[in-house]
Formats: C-alpha cells, sequence, structure tokens
C-alpha cells in the first residue's frame, strides 16, 4: 500500500508543448501531426487553398500554414494580420525556398484552424509595412510584434544567455545587488531620488492635517546608478561575482545613445591572476569575442542589420576575426594623435586634462584604429574616487573601450585598496565608512568593468538609437506604459 501511494506521487517531467523554434531545430524527417499557436503575420488566398504565415515570437521566420480547401467561409474571414490562432495538421518539408518546413491544414486528415483571437485590420495600427521608429515608439505596447523589436528582443536574450554561460566558465557568481541605494558610484549627481507618497483612506477624517512624509529608510534613497559598490563588497567573500541589472541615471540628454533606465552588466573579482589595466582589458576582450562569436549568424542579427550598411557590419565584423588583439593606447597618446589631426574640424579640441568628447571617441575607433580599442590611465581628475592611482601621481590605471559608431562601450579600473589613499579621495563621503572597512578588514587586489548592455546590442546589431535597443525605453521627457 504504501509503496503504491509513492508511486502515485511521481509524475513524469513536465514540458509545454514545443514554439515553433524547438518544432524546427528538432529537424524532424518524418510526416507527423503537430499543433502550434501564433500570430498571423500575413494571409495570401487563392482559389482553392490560402497561405498563412503564423509567429509565436520563437524565432524571426515563424511557419507557413497552407489551408486547404474545406476551411469555412466565416473562419477564412477572420484570418486577418494580427489574429491569435491555432493550427493542427501535417508537417511536411517544404517546396519552397527559405524554409525547411510548413503545415499542411487538411481537415479530411485531422487538420484544424481555430481563431483564438480576433484582429480587426482596419484599426490595427502595426501594419504589413515598415514603421518609423517614431511611430513604434508611441506604439510600445505593440512594438514587439514587429520583425524588428522581435528580433532585437531575442538576441538581447541570447547575448544574456552567453554572458552567463562564459561568467560561469570562468567561475564567477551571478548575484542580484540592490537597486535602491544611498551611494552614488559616479558621484555625478544623475541619481533619481525617491520619495515617500503619503496615502490617506478615503474615509479617514478629512479635517486631520496630513503627516508630512518622511524618509522611508531614515536616510535618503535613490535608485542606482551602478552596483559597482555593493559589487565590491561581495567580492570580498564570493572573490569572482558580477551582475546584469537595471540602473537609473537623470540624464537630460536627448541623444540615442542615452537612455534614463538601462542595464548594464557588471563584475569585480579579487585576486586578479595579471596586474594592472592590461588584465582587465584581456578579460573583456575575451568576454565579448566569445559572447559576440555565438550569435553573429543568427537570423536575428541578420534581420536587424539594414541594406546598404555593408562597410559599417564589415567593421564590425573585422573585430572578431583573427587572433590579433584589440589596439590599447594610453589616454596621452589618444590625445597626441587627436592633436595632430589637424584636418579633423573638431567642434571640441582635445587637451590633456579635458574629457573625451564622443565625436573624438568616434575618431579613435573609426579612423586612427579602425575597430575596438582600449584607452588607459586616463587623468584622476576626469575619474571616480575608487580608481587605483597610477605611480605618476597624475593618471590612473583604468580603461574605456571605443568600438566604432558606438563610442564608449566598457569602461573598468584596477580599484584603490589602500585605505588610506581611497580615504583621502573620497574626501569626508558620508555614508560610505563600510566601503573602507572592506579595505581595511581583509582588503585584497581588486578589480572590475561595468558595460551598457543596450549599448552592446546596439554594436551587434547594427541599431543606431537604443532607445530600439530596449522593449519598453524611458527617457527625458517620455514613459509611456
Amino acid at each position: 500500500m504504501i509503496v503504491r501511494r509513492l508511486l502515485s506521487t511521481v509524475r513524469p517531467g513536465f514540458s509545454l508543448s514545443p514554439t515553433i523554434r524547438q518544432l524546427l531545430d528538432s529537424r524532424p524527417e518524418t510526416e507527423r501531426i503537430v499543433t502550434v499557436s501564433g500570430w498571423i503575420k500575413s494571409v495570401r488566398r487563392q482559389k482553392n487553398v490560402a497561405f498563412a504565415a503564423i509567429t509565436d515570437g520563437s524565432d524571426a521566420k515563424g511557419i507557413q500554414a497552407v489551408l486547404l480547401k474545406g476551411i469555412d467561409d466565416e473562419t477564412l474571414r477572420r484570418l486577418t494580420m494580427g489574429a491569435a490562432v491555432r493550427v493542427t495538421g501535417r508537417l511536411v518539408s517544404s517546396p519552397s525556398a527559405g524554409q525547411s518546413h510548413e503545415i499542411v491544414v487538411d481537415q479530411k486528415k485531422k487538420g484544424d484552424i481555430v481563431v483564438l483571437g480576433d484582429c480587426d485590420t482596419e484599426t490595427y495600427p502595426i501594419q504589413k509595412k515598415d514603421h518609423t521608429a517614431e511611430f513604434l515608439r508611441d506604439q510600445v505596447h505593440f512594438r514587439a510584434r514587429t520583425s524588428h523589436i522581435s528580433s532585437m528582443l531575442r538576441l538581447r536574450d541570447l547575448l544574456r544567455r552567453r554572458i552567463d554561460t562564459w561568467f560561469e566558465s570562468q567561475g564567477f557568481c551571478a548575484v542580484n545587488t540592490p537597486i535602491i541605494t544611498g551611494n552614488d558610484a559616479e558621484g555625478a549627481g544623475e541619481a533619481f531620488r525617491l520619495a515617500l507618497v503619503e496615502n490617506h483612506h478615503p474615509a479617514a477624517n478629512s479635517n486631520v492635517e496630513p503627516t508630512p512624509p518622511s524618509e522611508f529608510f531614515g536616510r535618503p534613497a535613490f535608485l542606482t546608478v551602478s552596483h559597482q559598490l555593493h559589487l565590491e563588497a561581495l567580492a570580498t567573500a564570493l572573490s569572482r561575482v558580477y551582475t546584469l541589472s537595471p540602473c537609473f541615471r537623470a540624464e537630460p540628454s536627448q541623444t540615442g545613445k542615452h537612455l534614463a533606465e538601462f542595464w548594464m552588466l557588471e563584475a569585480e573579482w579579487a585576486f586578479p591572476s595579471s596586474s594592472g589595466v592590461h588584465g582587465i582589458c584581456d578579460l573583456t576582450e575575451g568576454l565579448l569575442r566569445d559572447t559576440v562569436c555565438g550569435v553573429l549568424e543568427s537570423d536575428d542579427v541578420n534581420v536587424l542589420w539594414k541594406k546598404g550598411e555593408d562597410s559599417k557590419r564589415a567593421t564590425f565584423l573585422n573585430a572578431f576575426q583573427g587572433s590579433r588583439t584589440w589596439e590599447r593606447i594610453t589616454y596621452t597618446e589618444a590625445i597626441r594623435e587627436l592633436e595632430n589631426a589637424t584636418s579633423v574640424p573638431f567642434e571640441y579640441q582635445p587637451k590633456w586634462g579635458h574629457a573625451l568628447q564622443s565625436e573624438h571617441e568616434k575618431w579613435l575607433a573609426e579612423k586612427l584604429v579602425g575597430g575596438p580599442v582600449f584607452v588607459t590611465d586616463y587623468p584622476a581628475a576626469l575619474k571616480p574616487f575608487y580608481m587605483r592611482i597610477n605611480d605618476d601621481e597624475k593618471t590612473v590605471a583604468c580603461f574605456d573601450l571605443l568600438v566604432p559608431h558606438i563610442g564608449e562601450l566598457v569602461g573598468g579600473s584596477v580599484r584603490e585598496q589602500r585605505a588610506d589613499i581611497l580615504e583621502e579621495r573620497m574626501d569626508g563621503m558620508e555614508g560610505v565608512e563600510w566601503y573602507l572597512n572592506i579595505r581595511k578588514y581583509g582588503g585584497a587586489p581588486h578589480v572590475g568593468f561595468g558595460m551598457g548592455f543596450e549599448r552592446l546590442v546596439s554594436w551587434v546589431s547594427g541599431i543606431e538609437n537604443i532607445r530600439e535597443c530596449t522593449a519598453m525605453p524611458r527617457w527625458a521627457g517620455r514613459m509611456l506604459l
């Protein structure tokens, strides 16, 4: 009796029905009856047959359903672009170019198509034509239904998966760091401050004066602009940690390179095997090469690159061909090269001690190098307090990775582990005593970097504006949904 009860509790492994992509990736060799659900991308009707292109969002191509004569007129009328359907039919090899299989729906052989959700094509905003980016931003709740945005979202997912796999292979631990913080890691004063909104029950006495909101956490709180400081604390216990998490910056810029809400890949590791900034450059290049090379041939990447961008794409692909390491120059060398480029009409004249402008970064990557370039050892005055001072006491052990058509993609540094120097650079900052303490109690050499995830998507996909590199973008003056 006990054995029977135990056996009755054992259930087979749960599995959803396969997506269209899973179905096609299984490379079926024999015909069989299958059922798929999705949305109609297009319908083409002939006298005795109709063809419906169906997608469930799992891949760039979807699958074609061949509807043989016998489907009733009312169902055929409801088969419109955007309608949700469930299709049952025979999965067979396709005679058409560009697709390996199709589904033949023959009601005489257990075939059927059921409309699960109608779509009025007269009022449906997403039509079978090219829409402008501005139009789709206004239809942000629908824009993932377009081929371009859905391909971008699948590319984001693929990059994230490959990043996770790479970090796991290097012994890193994925961690979740706070989004609400009391620290501004960058010190740029562009953080969003949180405010407590008092809610009064409608039945409350309206004559009672509301209590002024107080600090919920007992101190000012902000949405994080970087997870770095918390990652440093965790690295003192776990050695190698990383996170891919949302960050927030009250950046008023209206350029296509900035968002108010964005995702950052950040990593910190103790006991680096190679001292100095070049060891971080080695790891960063290794991560990007292994991650990006695995997605170059995906259908979604091919969908995203626009026609006529052959030169731009060739520059991108050249970065991942061959074994030659990416170029590395110091900030001082970069300024010298910029100053010597007298024929280039820079809006901002390059000068040692001044920040590199976007036009400078693009010239270095696109014209001087023609590919990715690590610029190292910036002046200490231009960088945050946590970067390690070099022996010249003028520069810090840091880098920015500049890539063509994007500019800065990654920034990293050797962290200042010497508590006395760090304390002097922090110059009386409040609420960060803990940050000094992780140096005073078992502090170890450690390094780290941060990379804007949308900028990586932009580089790999050729998408120029990072507002099209995330599902529901937020920027100054704009937040739909």
